[in-house]
């Protein structure tokens, strides 16, 4: 994929996501060599139009991460406190209607393009493309049948210790009005240290915009536990993109610095969301994308740390993106209840979405999100945990 920033231009790839795929690709070949867990599969739910949905289940280094065929749905990711319990971390529900039904995207693969786009609309090589329109005026998570809320196949493996799966997809041409007929493989991996890797790669046919991320919601004391407030964030970016009312960056590139953005030393989410602030008020907390200070990598590279001091969990993530949506669960009101039987309310839950700057298409001045023909998309995140 390339990104071009002002007049630079430059080609990233991601040397560590390629050997991740590439020891995917032969995933069937290295099984009987494994030596992390076999991954397990049962049967989740069948769609209406009698589509099977399957749940896979992967463990390794004291991780279990639970997995849906549809949307490539991470349902469920247990990891151990600093007394050795295990609780699910990640919020989901326990069946397959209420996330074909009312999902605010809890764990999925988002695409085609993640975060918003003003008004649906963007002009690529001078022709203009209308998306669904599903978020106010705008396109959100590439519309109101993203990749979330698509059956992907997949495939297990096991190799040198990891464990994982290789989620695969093709969206064709003019799907939900993006251009190009999109190959995708996603790589779920749980290693032997019990991180949960993802790597991204997509090739198209026909130039187009492209924003892949995950869309986990977090809470380190447990799913269903209540409020996130007392989660302590450390975030490596001086700079975040301010946005209009309907959550649009504005194209400026703002300093954190005296305001409630700021992250840079470990901060309480809580007291950042109740400072009084503009922008705060536009998102009802925060919901804004973070310029990450070390940029585009090739490799996943520091770009946070989120504790509990409560549990003691940690999670620290690394990514070869250039930006990161930090989502403090505003919009959670108590209507959705979860895997534990818990509702869950407002600021029960936070998202850390590694990705490209939101309406990219659309601002010239960031990162581009054009892939084109011949060029192969690649992006991996990293989500180590601990505990202390």
């Amino acid at each position: 994929m390339t990104f071009t920033t002002g007049t630079s231009r430059r080609t990233v790839l991601a040397a560590t996501a390629a050997a991740g795929l590439a020891m995917a690709a032969g995933a069937p070949a290295a099984h009987a060599a494994a030596t992390g867990r076999t991954p397990s599969k049962e049967l989740f739910g069948t769609l209406a139009d009698g589509t099977k949905v399957y749940r896979w289940t992967l463990a390794n280094g004291g991780t279990r991460l639970k997995v849906l065929s549809w949307g490539g749905v991470v349902q469920s990711l247990e990891t151990p406190d600093r007394r050795g319990r295990t609780a699910n971390v990640s919020l989901g529900f326990d069946n397959l209607a209420d996330y074909v039904a009312k999902s605010p995207y809890f764990g999925g693969l988002i695409g085609r393009y993640g975060n918003r786009i003003a008004e649906g609309r963007f002009t690529l090589d001078g022709v203009t493309h209308q998306l669904p329109v599903n978020d106010g005026p705008n396109s959100l998570h590439g519309g109101d049948q993203g990749f979330d809320k698509r059956v992907w196949d997949v495939t297990p493996f096991t190799e040198r210790g990891d464990v994982g799966l290789v989620l695969t997809r093709t969206s064709p041409d003019g799907e939900a009005g993006y251009p190009g007929a999109l190959a995708v493989r996603v790589v779920y991996t749980l290693t032997s240290r019990g991180e949960w890797r993802i790597d991204y790669t997509a090739t198209t046919d026909r130039a187009t915009v492209l924003n892949l991320t995950s869309h986990a919601y977090f809470n380190l004391a447990g799913e269903g536990s209540g409020s996130v407030d007392g989660h302590l964030l450390e975030l490596a970016a001086a700079r975040y993109t301010p946005v209009g009312p309907t959550l649009i960056p504005t194209g400026e590139l703002a300093p954190v610095a005296r305001t409630p953005f700021d992250f840079r030393r470990p901060r309480a989410i809580g007291e950042a969301v109740r400072t009084p602030h503009e922008q705060i008020g536009h998102g009802q907390g925060i919901d804004h994308n973070y310029a990450l200070d070390k940029g585009i990598t090739a490799r996943p590279e520091y770009a946070l740390t989120v504790t509990d001091p409560g549990s003691g969990r940690v999670m620290k993530m690394y990514t070869t993106e250039p930006g990161m949506q930090v989502y403090t669960g505003n919009f959670l009101d108590g209507t959705l209840t979860g895997t534990s039987g818990r509702v869950y309310r407002q600021g029960d839950a936070f998202c850390l979405e590694s990705q490209h700057f939101p309406d990219s298409p659309n601002q010239p001045s960031f990162p581009s999100t054009v892939l084109r023909p011949g060029d192969t998309f690649r992006s991996t995140t990293v989500h180590a945990f601990s505990a202390r």
